[in-house]
């Protein structure tokens, strides 16, 4: 859009130049992008419960299609606005401390996100994110024109009363995304404290606590602390993205100001009935469906971090909960290319390079089943080696353009220098013809740490010696394709060294 298109527009100018927030999930898009239908994809960039809704389960005693009967009459009517109902059922879910008058239904975290920030917020006013975090605090925030100040989070604890002084709104994700920390009950109680010394509101989201430790919830205490207002989802705990369900916990005062404010009939029949019965569900946060998630969760978690850990370039962090944040700083991809490598054979990361602070060196991936996790794993090795012979494509178009141009071909400076043997020659740093299969070589097949057989040149010296350097280098700059002119150096220059 160019600069006269947005002054004609009748919006805010603020509006105009925002960004969409970033999210997972994509799946249908990356089907029409690759080409893969929907249901070979595995979806490890949305971090839902692995273990699928308790509606996939008969014997937690859930029937998905009795509930969309029960919630017919409602389609013919309009929804009562109090959702009494699921108010209880909210507050029955989180135990004592919390009625439903401390409740307010929300259609998904976004749009209750949405609710405290145009109720709280005017122009020009602080919030403070602690970063890295979930996009959409900001986005929701900028929308009511308000201005970020941004905190580590690694420091949140360390925040002074200086910074908070002007904050309206001091947003802490608990556990965080995407980083997976989880944060103490008795410190976010602390931090509350003097956000309420300050005047500053303490919004705490907990859309994957019971995923986690629900122990660590501080539900109850925004029940009576007109300072801290807690988030929950329902959307992540029982794997149905689709059906938009959550709430927020807040004191009476505050929960009575937020009902009064939020669109009318936020909820339909079909998300009050169902959200209604899941969260009916006996035991609530402790439920056997939860408890199961949460241990399923930890087994399968540390599977996919073993996994993962064998794989050069490849550091997963700590994480309390269904997602693992990963370091692949040590790559020659960055998390850009590798997401999308990844989704060309059906499997979808979380690139982070949207998150702030993480640039393109992380990506998040979302615990699922084991037999998934190989998957990803198989997938990863196959996309190690396609780039491998990208890169390798690259330096030798690099190393031929450098000899056309008259520098000198022969290098001994490689940083491994001498992986083979003194006075090797490293011009092909990446040998031409990767991956040659021919034992001959010295080069030999091997099980690669993703599971998968990978060809191996360690044990082959011939591309490094300078003479043959010199006359594979001749063919290859030949003005013919590169392909028939390797073929022909393999042919005439390697064979016969063999």
């Amino acid at each position: 859009m160019n600069l006269e298109d947005e002054r004609s527009l009748p919006l805010k100018k603020h509006i105009v130049g925002l960004v969409p927030a970033s999210h997972g999930g994509l799946v249908r898009k990356a089907s029409q992008e690759y080409g893969i239908s929907e249901s070979d994809i595995i979806d490890m960039s949305a971090s839902l419960n692995p273990l699928d809704s308790p509606f996939d389960h008969p014997e937690y005693g859930l029937d998905l299609s009795s509930l969309f009967a029960a919630s017919k009459p409602g389609m013919y009517h309009y929804p009562d606005n109090r959702y009494l109902q699921y108010k209880e059922a909210a507050a029955s879910f989180l135990g004592d401390g919390v009625s439903a008058v401390n409740i307010i239904p929300g259609n998904g975290s976004c749009e209750t996100i949405r609710l405290v920030a145009e109720c709280m917020l005017d122009t020009n006013d602080t919030v403070g994110i602690p970063q890295p975090t979930f996009d959409e605090y900001e986005q929701q925030c900028r929308i009511m024109g308000a201005n970020i100040r941004y905190f580590e989070h690694e420091g949140l604890m360390d925040i002074s009363d200086e910074a908070l002084d002007d904050v309206k709104i001091l947003f802490v994700c608990n556990p965080n995304n995407p980083t997976g920390k989880l944060i103490p009950r008795d410190d976010i109680l602390d931090l509350a404290k003097r956000c309420e010394a300050n005047g500053t509101l303490l919004f705490v989201d907990e859309a994957f606590i019971e995923l986690a430790d629900p122990l660590q919830s501080v539900a109850d205490m925004a029940a009576t602390n007109d300072h801290i207002f807690v988030l929950r989802s329902l959307t992540k705990n029982f794997a149905i993205p689709g059906i938009r369900l959550g709430f927020g916990v807040a004191s009476e005062k505050m929960a009575v100001a937020l009902n009064t404010a939020r669109l009318s009939w936020n909820l339909g029949s079909v998300p009050d009935v169902v959200g209604t019965a899941l969260l009916e569900m006996e035991g609530g946060c402790y439920s056997k469906y939860l408890a199961e998630s949460r241990s399923f969760i930890e087994q399968e978690r540390d599977y996919l971090v073993e996994r993962l850990s064998g794989i050069y370039g490849f550091k997963p962090l700590p994480s309390t909960v269904n997602y693992v944040l990963v370091d692949i700083s040590e790559l020659l991809m960055d998390s850009v290319e590798l997401t999308e490598r990844l989704a060309s054979h059906g499997i979808l990361v979380r690139d982070c390079s949207s998150f702030y602070l993480l640039d393109n060196d992380f990506i998040r991936i979302a615990v699922r089943t084991r037999d998934e996790t190989d998957h990803l794993i198989r997938a990863i090795g196959d996309v190690l080696t396609e780039s491998g012979k990208d890169y390798a494509e690259e330096k030798l178009k690099q190393t031929i353009e450098c000899a056309a141009s008259g520098e000198p071909a022969s290098r001994n400076t490689c940083e491994y220098y001498p992986c083979h043997f003194q006075c090797q020659d490293c011009t092909f740093c990446f040998c031409p013809f990767y991956p040659c299969e021919d034992p001959r070589t010295g080069g030999s097949w091997i099980e690669s740490t993703t599971g998968s057989k990978v060809w191996s040149c360690e044990g082959c010296t011939i591309i490094h010696r300078k003479e043959i350097v010199q006359d594979v280098l001749k063919i290859l700059m030949r003005d013919i394709e590169t392909e028939d002119n390797l073929k022909v150096a393999w042919d005439k220059i390697m064979v016969p060294n063999l």
